[in-house]
Parts: C-alpha cells; sequence; structure tokens
C-alpha cells in the first residue's frame, strides 16, 4: 500500500485539538492499513518522528431513512504519537 492510499484525512474535532496540545494527533486512515504503514505515512508526509500509533475501528451507525434502516460505514482511526518537539502544521491553522 502507497504512502498516500494509507492516510485519508486529519480529524479536527475538540477533542483532537486538546491531544495535539500534547502532541498526539488524530488521522482518518485506510482500513487494511497497519500501525507500521500509518507510521511510515506520517513519517513521510510531514517529515516528523512517529513514537506510537494507536489505531481502532469506528462502527457504522444505524440510520432510518423513511421505512427503511441502512448502516454508515465502519472506518478507522489513527492517534499518532510524536516526538517531544516536533508539530504538524496542519493542525494548528499555520
Amino acid at each position: 500500500m502507497n504512502t498516500w492510499e494509507v492516510l485519508k484525512k486529519p480529524i479536527v474535532t475538540e477533542k483532537s485539538t486538546l491531544l495535539g496540545e500534547v502532541g498526539k494527533y488524530v488521522f482518518r486512515v485506510n482500513n487494511k492499513a497497519t500501525k507500521p504503514q500509518i507510521k511510515r505515512a506520517v513519517e513521510a508526509s510531514f517529515s516528523v518522528t512517529v513514537i506510537k500509533v494507536n489505531t481502532f475501528k469506528v462502527p457504522g451507525k444505524s440510520k432510518r431513512y423513511g421505512p427503511r434502516m441502512t448502516t454508515t460505514p465502519a472506518w478507522k482511526k489513527a492517534i499518532v504519537t510524536l516526538q517531544s518537539g516536533d508539530s504538524i502544521q496542519l493542525f494548528e491553522g499555520a
């Protein structure tokens, strides 16, 4: 899997911005991406040193559209911890 296929988009919420102050950044990643692939992709994309990668699957939610019940697709989230002193400018609005 290529590095541009691993990271889909950053997640910017209140909780993720609070984690960013501690050196942790949150990304939506490919469902089949592994922790080493995510680490290489973040290091190559942002020129930082990754210490740890935590991943988990976010389950889909049930939604009702009229009489039909559907389910939104499940997706994978990664929380990346960077070396102290490193930061990603994308999250800080610069």
